[in-house]
């Protein structure tokens, strides 16, 4: 159904969209994610107290303004496939560029909280919790540079002509990567600063 609605629109679906290496790049960094989620759940059931009590530091403000952000660079990334799908590069790569700001804005705020963290005299071995925290969005924090990084490449690439409504497999490529870099903060979002 969805695949006719597609047609119906003029665009050809693929299944998955984009280079399918980057597909097992994906499944293998959401592996990843996927062992460290696992590894804080069961250590957050060996102290809950503590885990709860350190929670209590981090501020549900910045992560939640950052979980706003990513999600709407992922709308950003979105409306940049459709505008390359209709062959307007200018417009795709104007998408780009909006989703790579707010992914600067993502890293400003989260260097925010970083630094308070550290001049607070917080590190890796503070504690358990401490420990996985910094672990986990310092691991996902490189992975919104690497993302930003790969979006000014195919923003450039589309500034320039590379791509067109034949051909943008490189834009979806992108849009893919950065989706699932989303998609890891919206978990970790919850798991780390909300659930108690």
């Amino acid at each position: 159904m969805a695949q006719l609605e597609a047609a119906s629109a003029g665009f050809e679906t693929e299944n998955p969209p984009g280079d399918l290496a980057i597909w097992f790049f994906i499944f293998a960094e959401l592996l990843v994610f996927g062992v460290f989620f696992i590894a804080y759940a069961v250590a957050r059931r060996h102290d809950v107290a503590l885990f709860d009590h350190s929670q209590l530091s981090l501020s549900r403000v910045a992560g939640g303004a950052n979980t706003a952000v990513l999600i709407t660079s992922s709308y950003f990334v979105v409306r940049a496939v459709a505008a390359i799908r209709r062959g307007d590069a200018r417009r795709c790569s104007g998408w780009l560029l909006g989703a790579i700001s707010l992914g600067a804005v993502f890293v400003v705020i989260k260097l925010t909280e970083f630094h308070a963290k550290f001049a607070a005299g917080v590190t890796l071995s503070t504690n358990t919790f401490f420990m996985f925290y910094l672990s986990l969005t310092f691991f996902h924090f490189m992975h919104v540079i690497m993302g930003m990084v790969i979006l000014a490449a195919v923003a450039l690439k589309a500034r320039r002509g590379g791509y067109s409504a034949e051909d943008y497999t490189g834009v979806e490529t992108g849009a893919s990567y950065w989706h699932m870099v989303d998609l890891v903060w919206i978990i970790l979002f919850p798991l780390v600063y909300v659930v108690h």
